[in-house]
């Protein structure tokens, strides 16, 4: 295990049922992180902790299913954490969804309802959950995975695009509040935003041998770049989008 700025701390990934969140969840414990893991998937969260335990070696990974669109459930979660474990240093949000349409005429808006949901509550209730858990924390962080298409949408995408942008203008405002709390000394905790283009994993490539995935984020450097937002001083990071694609 790692004895770096992540040793010994306590960090929660919301979401963590996909690839990317198998992946975060053995990242963050090889740097030596008590990893709390949660999905709406108790099946599928089961499957993810006990690969990242098992990549890991025993890795020190829980997994506790959340009902992340139920505000009360995710404060039970956060407060749990923190009395479990004396603090929460992290707050990942993995949570995603995508729905589009073949033109902007043909949104069907359907689609908002779902995508607000996911892309959206989904950080309201965790953010003010764990906010000031994190605030407490003298590294605390709180990191939400967008999209570049947020930043430039196509006619296609508008209401995941829209989703995506206001997931973001929620996380810098959560971030304006590190920022205060600081005062003249700075912020000691973070909220910060790694955009992508999208996601690939092994089993994509896989399926589709000959595709060329130009442009897209490896699920296992996401995960390193998400590691690397603990080895950044918080003034740094927090506020800030980091892009791990050209930006638009």
């Amino acid at each position: 295990m790692g004895n770096g700025a992540l040793s010994g701390a306590v960090i929660a990934v919301a979401g963590a049922g996909g690839a990317a969140g198998r992946a975060t969840l053995v990242r963050l414990a090889e740097a030596g992180a008590t990893v709390v893991a949660a999905d709406n998937d108790p099946e599928r969260l089961a499957e993810a902790v006990d690969a990242a335990r098992y990549a890991g070696g025993g890795a020190n990974v829980i997994g506790e299913p959340v009902d992340l669109l139920d505000l009360g459930s995710t404060r039970e979660w956060a407060a749990h954490i923190a009395e479990e474990f004396g603090s929460v240093d992290g707050l990942v949000h993995l949570v995603g969804g995508w729905r589009g349409s073949e033109t902007f005429t043909k949104t069907v808006l359907d689609d908002w309802d779902f995508l607000e949901l996911l892309l959206i509550r989904t950080v309201q209730h965790t953010s003010l959950a764990f906010h000031e858990a994190l605030q407490r924390s003298d590294r605390g962080r709180y990191v939400l995975i967008s999209a570049a298409g947020a930043s430039k949408p196509t006619a296609g995408n508008a209401a995941y695009a829209a989703a995506k942008a206001a997931a973001e203008a929620w996380t810098l405002a959560m971030g304006d509040f590190f920022r205060k709390a600081g005062g003249d000394e700075g912020p000691t905790s973070a909220a910060t935003i790694l955009v992508v283009k999208a996601l690939v994993h092994d089993a994509m490539r896989a399926d589709r041998p000959n595709a060329k995935f130009s442009g897209f984020t490896d699920v296992k450097d996401l995960a390193e770049a998400i590691v690397d937002v603990w080895d950044k001083p918080a003034a740094e990071v927090n506020g800030n989008r980091l892009w791990l694609t050209d930006r638009p």
